[in-house]
């Protein structure tokens, strides 16, 4: 996909995200030319908003996007957006708003998700196929369990609750999950710049378990021994890529 210009969206004293300049009327709509400054580089909301405000005429921005057709796949699922730096470096411990989760891409806001990779003892990988349903990425290849984060939860229960949602897999063994790192993925796409944090998680199943999912958004599981999965990796979502390499270079490392 061929890259279109970005702007840094600076809101509240934080750099937030990228915009396309196909957002900025819907933008300048809900706040207003006047409220807005833009330069080469940015677009700046420099109205005295507070928080929840901002969240609010937000809010209604990205409701315009959804019914002109540009944002598809409203989750009714609110994610957070936090502080950052100048680099894009979130402060966790600083939470300013919340969003509805499809709109993030059209205004550049970070996300952040869970993936957990699901082996085996024999040097096997539990790989999930996404239902045909989905908004996004439909019936490509994915981690046993990925999903985001969303508003007012924690890294660990999202863990849990998506290893419980998608695979089937109970709480006991869920939380023998292991934390094996993070990772960032940005990239262009359709509805605006994705750029999401992701929390990597190993969980080792037995030999004879078999996920099942639970909510409808995975349309079944293969497994594939480590050396197969190079075959398949062009089928995966991007994201589960990035993922699957890094287990495997870690487990080429032990």
């Amino acid at each position: 996909m061929t890259p279109k210009p970005l702007r840094r969206f600076i809101a509240l004293g934080h750099t937030l995200g990228w915009m396309e300049d196909a957002s900025l009327p819907f933008l300048q709509a809900a706040l207003g030319p006047a409220a807005i400054e833009i330069s080469d580089k940015a677009i700046c909301i420099n109205a005295n908003l507070d928080a929840k405000k901002l969240e609010a005429l937000l809010e209604h921005a990205a409701i315009k996007m959804r019914d002109a057709g540009w944002i598809s796949g409203w989750r009714k699922e609110r994610y957070t957006v936090f502080a950052s730096d100048a680099a894009g470096n979130l402060d966790l411990a600083q939470p300013l708003f919340e969003l509805e989760r499809a709109a993030f891409r059209r205004f550049g806001l970070t996300s952040r998700a869970v993936h957990i990779n699901g082996y085996t003892t024999k040097g096997e990988l539990w790989i999930a196929q996404r239902a045909s349903n989905k908004a996004i990425d439909p019936n490509k290849l994915d981690n046993l369990a990925a999903g985001g984060i969303s508003a007012g939860e924690n890294v660990w229960d999202c863990v849990i609750r998506e290893l419980a949602e998608e695979a089937g897999i109970p709480a006991q063994l869920a939380s023998q999950a292991v934390s094996s790192g993070s990772l960032r993925t940005t990239r262009p796409e359709a509805d605006g710049w994705h750029d999401e944090i992701i929390y990597t998680y190993d969980l080792q199943l037995p030999d004879d378990f078999v996920p099942k999912n639970t909510d409808g958004e995975v349309a079944g599981f293969q497994r594939h021994s480590f050396e197969q999965i190079e075959a398949i990796l062009p089928r995966m979502t991007l994201d589960a890529t990035v993922v699957t390499q890094a287990f495997l270079e870690q487990q080429a490392r032990r």
